[in-house]
This record gives structure tokens, sequence and C-alpha cells, in this order.
């Protein structure tokens, strides 16, 4: 492989970038050689002539950094991940289907880690997806107990949204078969009305204890508490992770106390490198409004952006919500975090104070509720330049997708979810399922696509993103849906860059290379747009760079 650009970038030189060719994903000048760079910022875009010009008119010495043979993109926008959660798994287990395809291989992994732990220390595991294994199921709590009896065990669903629990661990929480669910949650149950060990959502609730996130019925309880240090240690892993993808900003879904005081930390360490914009939880709302937060607030590394809401669960866990039942369980309905009075009130509030809104919605049931809030909520206070989201909207009808092209509703997709398990969707709830994230449906309405990764449930690798959304070919091979639902690898581009930034509301200063913006771009070993659509993911991903500077090692 061909070295690395490298320069003395000591008190921020001038630089001179040049590429094979530069993919700038701006409309004047879509591609270009190269690109003139200066305290951070882009100040010519061109061919090398015309670079050069400008650096001399502004009596500038630049110094090269030339990437021969290589393809440079805009900084990856991922415009919903959850980086702390991520952090915190990347210490757990790994029973993904990289690792273990079937029950006894995830119980192997779990005992090899068992074997170097202290007594009575917790054992967690990530990543497992009952579509991929072998059993196409859940695991259950006696298999878990053939790992430990003696210590809590608990591997959580790829979905992030559940997962399946030894038995001691019910043993510690008081949870018996007489146990009421929570509200936005399921101990689940078999035939003969004993707990499996699978739990969902709200239920995730009696593994933080008394002191734990308590999200109310506002979403999912993500996160088990670590120590502060814990924490740091925790984003610095993951910040290395989106790095190497590629990504150089990141719209955090999920923002509580605990995330914005790790956040915080991060920040003031001098560590951060990567770009944050963060979406408190709902039931942060009132103090939101109350400290005035109702405009984009921060500086470039951290800055605030709006309110992330729930209507229901995940397609990927089955707690999505189908009032209809499940085609492979009828008596299995997902969660529905508000009644629809309740979810309007919501997005009244938050829309009326300026807020923008970003509420995740997989059935077609909960994304209707959503688009209908919105819609009465502009109705109200009408704003063209809302923006209002819609995560993940796995299953939009065809009337709600063109209610949303006139509504100006942006969906934050993630084709990774079909990539990695899209069979599983189709086994869940039947002939719908093959239309799972329908890209070029929302293209074809004339409705802004904007894909993200849903780290950690899908690592944040862009260019297997980018791939998935041009072929609608899963990781086990399957083609997912007719070729309309398809895209380009250009649209497909724009939506991982520019389209994104829009979605957080930085389009200013990010998602495209233009005389102006920010010098946040990525060094590929290949030209996504031109490469075999099925070998996109494959593009080594060379450099990262952040206001002009690689940040990368």
């Amino acid at each position: 492989m061909r070295p690395l650009a490298t320069f003395d970038h000591q008190d921020s030189p001038p630089v001179i970038v040049t590429a094979s060719q530069i993919r700038t994903v701006e409309d004047h000048t879509p591609v270009a050689e190269s690109m003139l760079i200066h305290r951070g910022r882009i100040l010519a875009v061109g061919t090398l002539a015309e670079v050069e010009q400008v650096a001399t008119e502004a009596d500038l010495k630049p110094q090269r950094a030339d990437f021969d043979g290589a393809t440079i993109v805009p900084g990856f926008v991922d415009a919903h991940a959850h980086p702390l959660m991520y952090g915190q798994l990347l210490t757990w287990v790994d029973v993904s289907p990289q690792r273990a395809s079937t029950i006894p291989e995830i119980i192997e992994l779990l005992r090899e880690a068992e074997k170097t732990m202290p007594p009575g220390v917790p054992l967690r595991g990530f990543g497992y997806e009952q579509g991929n294994l072998a059993e196409q199921r859940h695991p259950t709590r006696f298999e878990l107990d053939q790992v430990a009896t003696d210590r809590e065990v608990y591997i959580m669903n790829a979905s992030g949204h559940g997962g399946v629990v030894n038995s001691y661990t019910f043993e510690v929480h008081g949870v018996t078969k007489d146990t009421p669910n929570p509200l936005g949650g399921e101990f689940f149950k078999d035939d003969a009305g004993e707990l499996t060990g699978e739990l969902s959502d709200a239920a995730c609730n009696v593994l933080t204890g008394l002191h734990g996130v308590k999200v109310g019925h506002h979403g999912p309880n993500f996160h088990l508490g670590d120590e502060p240090a814990e924490h740091q240690r925790q984003m610095e892993l993951v910040q290395k992770e989106f790095l190497a993808g590629g990504v150089t900003t990141i719209g955090d879904a999920q923002v509580s106390k605990r995330e914005l005081e790790t956040y915080l930390r991060f920040a003031s360490s001098g560590q951060q490198r990567v770009r944050v914009s963060m979406y408190f939880l709902s039931h942060l709302l009132d103090q939101v409004i109350d400290l005035g937060l109702t405009s984009p607030f921060g500086n470039a590394k951290l800055a605030t952006a709006g309110i992330k809401l729930y209507a229901d669960g995940t397609l990927g866990g089955w707690t999505a919500y189908f009032p209809e039942g499940y085609m492979s369980d009828p008596c299995r309905v997902g969660q529905r975090y508000h009644e629809p009075e309740e979810f309007n009130e919501l997005i009244r509030r938050a829309h009326a104070a300026g807020l923008q809104t970003a509420t995740h919605a997989q059935s077609p049931t909960a994304i209707n509720m959503v688009v209908d809030a919105i819609e009465a909520a502009l109705a109200e206070h009408p704003n063209t330049a809302a923006r209002h989201r819609i995560e993940h909207c796995g299953l939009p009808s065809p009337e709600d997708i063109q209610r949303m092209a006139t509504l100006g509703i942006r969906p934050v997709n993630q084709t990774q979810h079909y990539f990695n398990w899209g069979e599983s969707v189709e086994q869940a709830i039947g002939t719908p399922g093959e239309r799972f994230n329908p890209l070029g449906e929302f293209e074809a309405a004339g409705v802004p696509i904007t894909i993200s990764s849903d780290a950690p449930v899908a690592e944040p690798r862009p260019l297997e993103a980018i791939q998935a959304a041009v072929t609608r070919i899963t990781r086990r091979g399957a083609k997912l849906g007719d070729d309309c639902l398809r895209i380009s690898a250009e649209a497909a581009l724009r939506a991982h860059t520019l389209e994104g930034a829009v979605s957080i509301g930085r389009e200013h200063e990010l998602g495209s290379l233009e005389v102006g913006k920010r010098a946040d771009f990525v060094v590929l070993g290949g030209d996504p747009v031109t490469t075999d659509p099925e070998a996109i993911r494959d593009i080594p991903v060379l450099e990262t760079w952040i206001d002009g500077e690689p940040a990368t090692p």
C-alpha cells in the first residue's frame, strides 16, 4: 500500500491537498483534483493550477499532501448514533454473528470470558441477533445458567432494546414469573408461564439498580452505570472506531445527564476530535425549555441540536409496535411509548419552543402517529425550517411518505440494519418486511435521505452502509425487496455526508467540500461511486482529517 501523506502541521500551516479525484458532494464542482486548506477551512477547490493561484494571491506558502491514486470525500456524518453506549459495549464480550452463529458458540465465548473475571462481577455480552442464529431464536436463561449461577449474566440483543439474563440475575433483582411487566417493557414467558430470560426495553431497568438511568416512559433504558473515569475511557475507545470508519461528525440520538457529563469531561480533557451534536431525551424537555436551549448552542466540537423521542420499539428485536401482532408470534405486539394524545403534546411543545425533534419510529402505526403529530404542530406554528426527523422510519406507508415530503420531515435511516438482519424482519412481520428502509421510495417522493449507523446497533462503517443502500443485499446474500427500493452510489454518498449535516442543522459548515466550510474529509483507497457496488464496503479508509489535520494515527 502506498505511504500515507505526512507533513509538519505545527501551527497549522496552509496545505494544498491533491488526489486522483475529490468528490465534493457540491453541485457546482462535483469533482475536483485539489483543495487549499488554511486554519481548518477550505479556501479553494478545483484544479491544481486554480488552487495554486489562490494560494499565490493570498501570499500563502502551502505545504503539500498528495494522495495519488486515492479518492477524497467529505467527512462522513453519522446523524444517529449512541457513542457512550457503543464505547461501553466495546468492553463487553462480543457475541455478534461474526463470532457466534449458534447458541452453544455464544455460551462458549461467555464461559471463556467468565474464567478471567473476579467473583461476583457481572458478565455482559453484546451483539447476538436471533434471526442470524442457527436456532432462529433467543437464548434462554437456562442456557445462560450454563455460564454461571453465582454471578449476573446478561447478553444484549444487537438492536439494543433488550436481551437475555440468567436465572441468578432475576433472583438478585427479585423478578419472578408473577412480576408485572413495566410500562414500555416485558419479561417474556413461555407457554407454561415461566420466565424465559428474555426481557425488552423498560424491563431492562432492573439491571441498572435504583440509581441507574431512569427514563420513565420516554424510551428504553440503554446504559448500565460505570464510573466517570471508565466512561472517559469508553469515549476514547469509541472515538477511534468512528474515525477509523471515516466519521467526523456524530448526532448523539439519546443524551441524558450521564452522556452530557461525559461529553463535558471529554471535551475539557482536550481528547475530543470528532464533532458531536446532542439530542436530549424527551424526559428532559421541560429542563431544556427552562434553560432556553431552544436553538443550536455550543461550539464546533460539542453542540446541542434538539429533542429525541420514542414512538415504538425496534424491528430487529421485534419490539416495534404492531397492534395486530407479529406474523411469527401473534401474541407479541411490541411497545408503544406514548398514547397519541400525550405524544402530540410533546411534539407540540417542542416545536412551539423552536426545537427540532427526532422521533424513533419503526412500524407503520408508530410512523403515522409521528407524522400526525408533526402535521398538527406545523399547522399551529408554521415553520418551513423545522426539519423534524423520524429515526429509522423502517416501514412507512406510501401515503405517509407523501405527507413527509409535504411537511418537510426527514427520515434518518440505517441501511446496515437490513444488511445485518433484514431476513429477520421478513420472518417477523411477513411480506411488508422487504420494504424495510425504503430509500428508493423516499427519493421518488422527493424526501431527502439521510443514512447513519445507529452504533452500536451497527458499526460506524459508512462504506458498508452505502453498499447496502445501493445493493439491498444482506450479509447472508439475500436480496431485500425490489430494485425500486435501491438508490445510486452518488445519492448514498450524499446521504451519509451533506444530508447528514442538513439533518443535524450544520450544513453551513459541514457535509461537503466547498469554499468556507470546515476541512473535514476522508481519504479512501477507492472510489465508492465507480467501484463494483458489492465491493464498496471493502474500500479502505486511509486517513480521516478534521479541521485540515489528520485525526487518525
